[in-house]
């Protein structure tokens, strides 16, 4: 682990591979795990004030949910996540064309051009950010969902930072960013 600013990053965020790879996983991502995506405030305030564009590109079952119990919630954790359908897909949840799962504000944002491409613990992934009173930690998530993605970024040789560059300069900064890349350079010298 390393600190930049008012970060602890994992080793595994330069050392390990990662592309996404859509076609083999199905965005699988969307609808595996526990609890929907982690929400911040600022999320939430984004989601509110687009909500009217990005309702034209949701599912009619998530268009039902969000009419019934909103966007997001608390979980068992106390922590605040989109709202998930009874099979655990999203509330912003839509399929393609290919049946490849994909995301409703991401879709109304390419078309309507607003500034919220989706939620940041979304476009992050697969680094999960952990917060601290004074620090953030950000780890690599691994699991099986992922592994065409690990293979892909393998075989192109991204780490897994170099992928989410945009996420990470949204969240932290492009100097902050800077910094990772150049400890990313010495990493095995």
């Amino acid at each position: 682990m390393f600190i930049i600013g008012n970060t602890i990053v994992s080793d595994a965020i330069i050392e390990q591979n990662f592309v996404c790879n859509i076609e083999k996983c199905k965005g699988a991502c969307c609808i595996e795990g526990d609890q929907g995506a982690p929400l911040a405030s600022e999320d939430i305030e984004k989601i509110t004030e687009h909500l009217m564009h990005i309702k034209p590109y949701m599912s009619e079952q998530g268009k039902k949910l969000l009419a019934d119990r909103g966007f997001y919630e608390v979980d068992t954790d106390g922590d605040t996540v989109t709202t998930c359908l009874p099979a655990g897909e999203c509330v912003f949840v839509v399929y393609d064309e290919n049946l490849n799962l994909a995301c409703a504000i991401q879709k109304a944002n390419a078309e309507q051009e607003f500034d919220y491409p989706k939620p940041i613990s979304c476009h992050l992934y697969p680094i999960r950010v952990s917060n601290f009173k004074q620090m953030d930690a950000l780890s690599y998530h691994e699991w099986q969902v992922c592994s065409p993605a690990c293979e892909l970024g393998k075989q192109l040789k991204v780490p897994v930072y170099k992928f989410l560059e945009e996420p990470l300069v949204r969240k932290y900064g492009q100097e902050w960013w800077d910094e990772l890349d150049a400890i990313a350079k010495d990493w095995g010298k």
